[in-house]
Order: structure tokens, then sequence, then C-alpha cells
């Protein structure tokens, strides 16, 4: 079976890579502590303005929608300009919806919507990281640096844990202004720091004909939809999983939060896992294996079995899986994407991930008011990962394989 590393060099790897990627994963965890500052304080926005829980749903919606979908063109943009320029202006720019939501904005259900919208830019952040890590490191070591970086997705747990405190203890606006000064620091220390890659490649067609390129690719269609079930069943899971534990097994609410949180972390650490076992194994196997896992998970727990230590485990193994087949794709994205065509490409997977995140939890809450279960639920998933599986295994194997075949060819 063909991994996508054959006759490898091991070059060795400075310390300028790793500072590289350091300050990129603070960059991306920061930007994503802005991204998900809205979520933590959704119920004091919903008592205090008279919100519905549709309205409530939508403000945290808004932002992830845009984050998601803006990916794609800062995903093009980062190709030609660079993680250099990149990553300090988005973060610069994060910083005024920032202050707006934390000095006007949250005073009205409009302003929290417009604050939001323009919050979303937070979001793309993941999408200048991938290419900006992947020219720094030689391929063997890619899956690694990209898996590292896709931790910083734990940025969502920063404000998770602070935002509810920092606000009780400081006022609404405190959070507000904390992350807009690790912004400002953040912007101002990169735009020192941060460094292209030497010889980085750099596209000179203009945006659309890159984007149009980009999409054309298989290759982007093919991650795309490995992301999709990745990185959108972590999100469903993350934004379900304590509704799903209340109902299932009448946990308290603050007891089905702890077990999310558990849930949250275990898959940002699976990330660089799941990159490095790709460097070692290939994605191939690492993205196989993943899919087995979920699929298995999610139909043993289609039975509801007891919480402990069946469900616990299968939970804790679901987790383990999504998080490393997150890694596994970027892995695979930085193997098989064009070197100038690969932040267009990460732009457009990532935006598939984003978004695929919201449909889970539809049909989770749909089926379990009509039929008053959660099996067809995760029997979908089941089924769902069952395919991803096949599609690994099948069109994915044959994709590495077309790339070993050019590689081997003589320049």
């Amino acid at each position: 079976m063909t991994t996508g590393y054959q006759n490898r060099p091991e070059p060795k790897i400075g310390v300028r890579p790793w500072l590289m990627l350091a300050m990129a994963t603070l960059g991306f965890a920061l930007n994503f502590w802005a991204w998900a500052l809205l979520s933590p304080l959704g119920p004091r926005f919903k008592d205090g303005l008279g919100l519905s829980a549709f309205q409530q749903a939508l403000l945290v919606a808004v932002p992830v929608v845009v984050g998601s979908l803006g990916r794609i063109p800062v995903g093009a943009l980062t190709d030609r300009f660079g993680g250099r320029i990149m990553f300090p202006l988005v973060s610069g720019v994060t910083i005024l919806p920032v202050l707006y939501l934390g000095v006007a904005g949250h005073t009205s259900f409009a302003g929290l919507l417009t604050g939001g919208f323009f919050l979303g830019v937070a979001g793309t952040a993941f999408a200048i990281g991938v290419p900006f890590v992947r020219d720094w490191f030689p391929a063997h070591r890619r899956g690694l640096a990209i898996g590292v970086f896709g931790a910083g997705m734990g940025g969502t747990a920063i404000s998770a844990l602070t935002t509810v405190d920092l606000a009780g203890s400081f006022g609404l606006t405190a959070p507000f202004v904390f992350t807009a000064a690790a912004l400002a620091c953040y912007a101002a220390v990169a735009a020192v720091v941060l460094r292209d890659a030497p010889g980085r490649n750099v596209p000179t067609e203009p945006l659309r004909s890159r984007l149009g390129a980009a999409l054309r690719l298989p290759e982007t269609w093919e991650c795309s939809a490995l992301y999709t079930v990745a990185f959108g069943g972590y999100v469903a899971f993350s934004v379900y999983l304590p509704a799903y534990l209340r109902t299932a097994y009448q946990l308290t609410p603050a007891d089905a939060a702890n077990r999310m949180a558990g849930f949250v972390l275990l898959a940002v650490l699976m990330r660089p896992v799941g990159g490095w076992l790709s460097d070692r194994l290939g994605p191939l196997h690492v993205l196989g294996g993943s899919m087995a896992v979920v699929a298995t998970g999610a139909l043993v727990q289609s039975f509801t079995p007891s919480l402990l230590p069946l469900g616990t485990i299968t939970f804790l193994s679901i987790a383990a899986a999504l998080g490393a087949a997150s890694g596994a794709t970027f892995a695979l994205v930085a193997l098989l994407a064009p070197a100038n065509r690969v932040g267009a490409v990460t732009g457009v997977v990532g935006a598939a991930g984003g978004l695929g995140g919201f449909v889970p939890p539809l049909i989770m809450g749909v089926t379990y008011g009509q039929f008053g279960t959660y099996a067809l639920g995760l029997g979908a998933l089941t089924a769902v990962a069952s395919a991803a599986l096949v599609f690994t295994v099948t069109t994915v194997r044959r994709a590495i394989g077309r790339h070993d075949a050019r590689a081997m060819q003589p320049a």
C-alpha cells in the first residue's frame, strides 16, 4: 500500500521553522479565541436582550459561517502574499469587531449580528497557517508540523473557560478588551518576527484564476469530503454533546459540560498525533483507521450503552479518531496540493469542515424530536463514516498512487 512518502529525504531541521510554527500556532489560537467569544455569552445575551432561541443560535452561527467561507479567499491571498503579511493583517483587523462588540455592539441584537459578522474574519486564520507552516518543513515533517498548528483550534476552549468568568468579575466589556489586547500584542510581534520560508513558490495569476484552478483540482474535493466528516464531526459533537448527554443519560448541565470539555481536549491533542502518524505511516492509513473507529463507535453508541464504562470509552474513541483524522487530512493536503495552491486548497477544505459541523446537530435534533431516540442520527453517522472509509481506501489511495508515480519520474 502506498503511503505518499516513498524515498523521502531527511534533512536536519533548524530552529527557525519551529519558531515560525510556534508563532503561527499562537496566532491561530488567539484568533480562534476571538472567533468563539459570542458562544459562551449566548445565554446572557438571551436573558438581557430577550432573544429567542433562534436568535441566540443565529448569534453563534454567523461568525462561524463567515469565518468558514472566508477561508477560501484568505487561503488564496496567503498563497500570494504569505503568512508574514496575512497573520498580522487578519489579527489586526479582528481587533475592530472585538472592540465594537465589547464597547457598543453587545447592547442590541442588531449590533451583535453586525459585530459577529465581522468577527468571522478571525476564523479565517486557519487558512493562513497551513500553507505558511507547510513551506517551512520538509515533506517528512509536514504532517506533524501542520497537526501541531491545528491544535491551535484549542483557542475555542480558552474562550469557553475564560469569557464568562471575565464578564462576571470585571463586566461584559472585559473579555472583549482582554482579547483585543492579546491580538494587538500578537500582531505587533508577528509583524517583526514572522518570515516566509525561503524559496516560497509565489503564484502570479489573479485571485479569481487561482481560486478557479484550486476548485478544479480533484484533490481539493477529495480532501474536502474527508474534512467535512472529520472536523465537521468534531464541531457537531462539541455543539451537541452536552444536550445529548443531558437527554440520554440525565446528567446535570455541569457534568455534561465537563464531559464535553474532555471530548474537545482529547480531539485537540490527537490532531498533531494524527499528523505525526501520517508522517510515519502515511495519511491513507491514519484516515482509514480513524474512519473505521468513528463508524464503529457511532454504531455502538446508537444502542445507548451504559455511560460507565462503555459509553465513555466510545465517546473518547470517537474524539481521538476525529482529531487524528483532522490532522491527517491536512497532511494529505500538504502532500497532494501543488505548492503554489496549498493556501487556496486549504481555504476550500477548511470551509467544508467548518460548514460540515452544522448539519449533524440538526439531524440529531430532528430525529430525536420525531422518534424520541438518537439511534437514527448516530446510525447516519455510522453510514457516513463507513462511506468515508470506503472513499479513503479507493479514491484517496488512487490519488496518492498518482502522486507517488509523478514523484518518481525523473525531472
